[in-house]
């Protein structure tokens, strides 16, 4: 096993590592004061990214995206975890699931996208279908030559800021299909969200649709096939869930590390008393593992394998690793961990979040268990 990275990898890192540091973590504290990233700044931030290259790195060459490996683009997603998720989400991440589309579609659709010219969004959850994707009751229905969707989904992030959406629907019993919706269609009505305690600034939306006619042209994929399309292609996210969750946690580990070294209390620096450096070790040991899982799991998936459990393992430990890190890092820094002139107390809030979107940890240790006891017959 080589854990060194390799010359791009570590040129990625760097590159990504020192946007977030100049361009993104300087706008932070507007966006939570605010709770918006204006469409003129976020415009700005792609286009900054367009112009170093690294626009859609998750999408492949032959589309014009980045081509990168699951490792580099773990690392790459890792480093964009340290700053606000309203201002990374301006780093176009294209949703994987546009590869599935027909050569039309990918003139309309992918290659706009990964130009920096669109930007989509993912719409599955409804109020009453979360983690129970099958008890969808946003429905497509066949009018004619057309299909007339009806229902409404909630908890799409992004969808504010989205060009056109890629929604999943029940077209019949047991029967999902995705298509791409363009903003405008008449009869869908994109509105605001729920106000949340998580990741200020990045907006969750409504969908509503009433009678909003689409033609067969606006599948993705095949009809019926919305959980094959889905699975082939969304796996990954979970991956990038984790990696992000990484990402933050460091970051709040090295503030804390930071002010142990430098907080006397009793004559002595905190990180000397036994009730501060055990929690260090505690954090690094945790964020550690919780990387080497996510790049096992994205390694398994460079080399073509099937990947679910370890990807569920990684987003289920990373997850809750962050919960905890983020937890005792603002615990060691006292009252000021609460205060608004550190990022503990907005990571600390933003990582309640992880553990519920993209399959909840009760999910993730669904799939895991049930990998574990599928090759035995159960």
């Amino acid at each position: 096993m080589d854990f060194a990275l390799t010359h791009e990898q570590q040129m990625v890192v760097d590159t990504v590592r020192t946007f977030v540091e100049t361009e993104l973590l300087p706008l932070e504290a507007e966006v939570e004061r605010t709770g918006i990233v204006p469409r003129a700044l976020g415009e700005e931030i792609r286009r900054k990214v367009l112009d170093i290259g690294f626009y859609a790195p998750n999408i492949a060459a032959e589309y014009g995206g980045g081509g990168l490996d699951h490792v580099t683009f773990t690392l790459l997603e890792r480093e964009l975890g340290r700053a606000s998720m309203a201002l990374g989400v301006w780093w176009g991440r294209p949703s994987n699931i546009l590869c599935a589309a027909n050569k039309d579609q990918r003139e309309r659709y992918l290659l706009p996208a990964v130009r920096g010219e669109k930007m989509d969004a993912l719409a599955m959850t409804e109020p009453d279908a979360g983690s129970d994707v099958r008890g969808m009751k946003c429905t497509a229905r066949r009018v004619g030559g057309d299909w007339v969707l009806n229902g409404t989904k909630h908890f799409i992030s992004h969808a504010d800021i989205a060009d056109f959406l890629i929604v999943f629907v029940s077209t019949g019993e047991n029967r999902i299909t995705a298509f791409l919706v363009d903003r405008g269609t008449p009869g869908f009505e994109i509105r605001p969200g729920y106000r949340s305690v998580s990741h200020r600034g990045y907006q969750n939306c409504i969908l509503a649709f009433e009678d909003c006619r689409l033609p067969d042209a606006q599948i993705l994929g095949e009809e019926g096939q919305g959980f094959a399309v889905a699975n082939t292609w969304l796996h990954a996210t979970r991956l990038s869930v984790a990696a992000l969750c990484i990402g933050r946690a460091r970051r709040a580990f090295a503030h804390a590390l930071e002010y142990a070294a430098q907080r006397k209390q009793f004559g002595q620096v905190i990180g000397k008393f036994q009730g501060i450096s055990f929690q260090l070790a505690d954090m690094i040991t945790d964020i550690d593992a919780a990387e080497f899982l996510t790049l096992a799991a994205a390694w398994k998936l460079d080399q073509g394998g099937n990947a679910n459990r370890e990807i569920s393992q990684a987003k289920l430990f990373a997850s809750e690793m962050l919960s905890r890190v983020a937890d005792q890092a603002l615990q060691i820094h006292g009252g000021m961990g609460l205060m608004e002139d550190l990022p503990l107390e907005r990571i600390w809030r933003d990582a309640r979040v992880e553990r519920i979107w993209d399959g909840t940890s009760e999910i993730q240790r669904h799939i895991i268990s049930r990998e574990l006891l599928r090759p035995l017959g159960a």
